[in-house]
């Protein structure tokens, strides 16, 4: 078993960046994954589940040095940023297209995680990521990936082999080259897997479909009682003080402890 891939997602809702490896933070979170994000005027963030035309935005980054380029619909103009220092400047760039108020948040080392109790990276298999774009008709793999967003994906393991890393009951330790992580929950799943990624139209009954499939393909080894739904796909995870500095590596093995 062999980490394939590590994503990060610099500003949160945006687009990945495949990076070949990653630092853990003192606060247990991959380097710059979602340590920024958009908030709006009451404080809440600004994302794909209440904000659809966050799909219209393409961003793509340069990581060490924290630059974004930015490019909206159907704009032909490309503007850049540094990420920590015209971060107004990027903020009146969201307002003028999403037509709402926004300020751009930061955390280096906590970000901003949807599960704040399982804060960790989202892992998943290679298999899974097939054999879920094989439930959709005209979704390819790589279509998977960006509707489901995962962080680090694990190849030569069998479809679902991430819902080994949770029991019913507390957590699973693994490793990934010499950085210990627990396995939490299955991770439930928004609005924003059943969208298009880079259009933002729905796919129809596509929470549905999943669900059928998602039952009747849960392997033997997962725990059913972790499973109040089925809209549910990749692993929570949390990685302890300890591991703070080390660094996960495309090609370090995995195994489970």
């Amino acid at each position: 078993m062999t980490l394939a891939a590590i994503l990060v997602y610099p500003i949160k809702s945006l687009d990945p960046v495949r990076v070949p490896s990653a630092r853990i933070t003192e606060g247990g979170i991959l380097e710059f994954d979602r340590v920024w994000a958009l908030r709006g005027s009451d404080g809440r963030a600004v994302r794909g589940k209440n904000c659809e035309a966050i799909h219209q935005v393409r961003a793509r980054f340069i990581l060490p040095g924290n630059y974004v380029t930015l490019t909206w619909a159907w704009e032909k103009d490309e503007y850049t940023f540094r990420l920590g220092e015209e971060d107004e400047a990027i903020a009146g760039w969201f307002e003028r297209r999403l037509g709402q108020p926004v300020r751009l948040a930061a955390d280096p080392v906590k970000g901003f995680p949807d599960d704040t109790d399982a804060y960790g990276p989202t892992v998943i298999s290679d298999a899974t990521l097939d054999t879920v774009a094989g439930w959709f008709p005209g979704i390819s793999r790589d279509e998977v990936l960006r509707r489901f967003r995962p962080n680090l994906i694990v190849t030569d393991v069998p479809p679902f082999w991430e819902d080994r890393l949770y029991a019913a009951t507390g957590s699973v330790r693994f490793r990934i080259g010499d950085v210990e992580l627990n396995g939490q929950n299955p991770c439930a799943r928004c609005v924003v897997p059943t969208r298009e990624p880079l259009s933002g139209d729905p796919y129809p009954d596509f929470m549905k479909t999943f669900i059928e499939r998602r039952r009747e393909t849960l392997p033997p080894w997962a725990a059913p009682s972790r499973f109040d739904h089925f809209y549910r796909l990749s692993v929570n995870t949390t990685i302890g003080m300890g591991e703070a500095g080390k660094n996960l590596r495309v090609g370090d093995a995995v195994a489970i402890m």
